[in-house]
């Protein structure tokens, strides 16, 4: 890589990490699968760094996408990992707090992946239309009615009063 571009590529990369992890850490719901969800999407940003650099933040976000939806899709993507012990940490009882986000993202979950990634493109984060359509691969017009029946399911699945908490 030019050392011009290596540069840009190092600062947009400081620049944006923080952004794009909290994106990475929503579509895997795993801190390590969203370290290396991020680090696979930055490896081909930039591998492609010449031709994108003017747009990187919409490159790595539809990679981060894609490569997401790939997994999902994989026959091993879900199963449960053994471990020796289980972790050794104390969390205070914030219970009264997480209800609404443990419900939600049972919620999240059961929905399609689809309908799953235009709701954190959109609501998580704060994408316009146009932008999640670019980064999905689809129009304006089905991100839309992608959103509109997300929502109308959540409702369904947690009802409005849980939904409109978890959105504040």
């Amino acid at each position: 890589m030019h050392p011009d571009h290596q540069r840009d590529f190092t600062e947009f990369v400081a620049s944006r990490s923080d952004s794009l992890i909290r994106l990475a850490y929503v579509l895997t719901s795993d801190q390590h699968a969203a370290e290396d969800l991020l680090q696979t999407a930055l490896a081909k940003t930039a591998a492609h760094w010449r031709r994108i650099r003017d747009s990187p933040e919409a490159y790595v976000r539809r990679v981060m996408y894609h490569e997401q939806v790939g997994r999902w899709r994989s026959p091993r993507w879900g199963r449960e990992r053994v471990l020796e012990a289980p972790p050794d940490h104390g969390v205070a009882d914030r219970t009264s707090e997480v209800d609404t986000r443990i419900t939600l993202a049972e919620a999240l979950r059961i929905l399609p992946a689809r309908k799953r990634a235009v709701l954190v493109l959109r609501y998580y984060e704060d994408l316009p239309e146009s932008e999640v359509a670019k980064i999905m691969g689809c129009s304006v017009g089905t991100v839309r009615s992608q959103t509109h029946q997300a929502v109308g399911r959540l409702r369904e699945l947690v009802g409005e009063t849980i939904l409109l908490e978890g959105l504040q």
